[in-house]
């Protein structure tokens, strides 16, 4: 694992914003510190602006977006995005029109269902309510599973149809081409018209477990926050870089570096 301070301060010095996951990586048991508040807001006076993109549900996320100094938030893994507005009201997007969602949402229940029958221990994440586009299992964040059973519940939700991947707390599972990449290009391209793959190197990706490992293979800047240890033998793609600390901590750490560099 290569340590944050080795990333060149001239490259580090051109970066013009940051694409962040949440659970684990901004937040500290399941909250936003003061420290990470505080790095989110020295980001967000320098002119370097944050997205975080989620497998959170919207319902979840929607007074995060309206509340932390962040651009916004892109939840269920890239399908939601949410937004202060003009006036300081929540806006909302989706990917998928409604017509499609009301027939994914029917699909991903029978699922859903599917997954509690076979898997005994399984148990709907606390936040399911809010989630439009998607369905997860609890794995950590509550309820522990071990790994045979959060491979079980991967494959179930594999041969229904839906994609799946494990967070640090849940096992997501969705309908569509959607993930944290294509949520990452479409917010950008919508709120600040801009061509992600066009300037890679002027962004950083931020990220704490296995479903981060797609954009730690597509960003060319990327950094794991120290907890990522726990997943580093599974990831399929690496962070090119790892802070000492750990989560929201880790977050801060990687602000001062960015801040450091301008």
């Amino acid at each position: 694992m290569t340590p944050l301070e080795s990333w060149p301060p001239a490259e580090r010095a051109r970066i013009r914003g940051v694409l962040t996951d949440i659970d684990d990586t901004l937040t500290t048991d399941g909250a936003l510190s003061i420290e990470a508040r505080d790095a989110l807001q020295r980001l967000q006076d320098a002119g370097l602006p944050v997205f975080a993109i989620t497998g959170r549900p919207a319902g979840w996320s929607e007074p995060f977006a309206l509340d932390w100094p962040v651009q916004a938030i892109v939840a269920e893994n890239g399908a939601v995005a949410l937004w202060r507005d003009a006036n300081g009201q929540l806006a909302k997007d989706w990917l998928q029109n409604a017509a499609t969602r009301a027939d994914h949402f029917r699909r991903l229940q029978a699922v859903a269902q599917e997954v509690l029958r076979r898997v005994p221990q399984a148990r709907l994440a606390t936040d399911s309510p809010g989630r439009e586009t998607d369905i997860a299992i609890d794995h950590s964040e509550f309820h522990h599973l071990s790994a045979a059973e959060i491979e079980a519940v991967v494959a179930i939700m594999t041969a229904g149809g839906l994609r799946a991947t494990v967070s640090s707390i849940h096992i997501n599972g969705w309908i569509g081409d959607h993930d944290k990449l294509v949520g990452a290009r479409w917010i950008l391209r919508e709120r600040m018209g801009i061509d992600l793959d066009a300037e890679l190197d002027r962004w950083v990706y931020v990220g704490d477990s296995t479903n981060d490992a797609r954009m730690f293979g597509h960003c060319v800047h990327t950094v794991g926050v120290a907890n990522i240890r726990r997943f580093w033998d599974q990831l399929s793609h690496r962070p090119r870089y790892v802070t000492h600390r750990e989560r929201g901590a880790g977050f801060a750490e990687l602000a001062q570096a960015l801040l450091e560099s301008r």
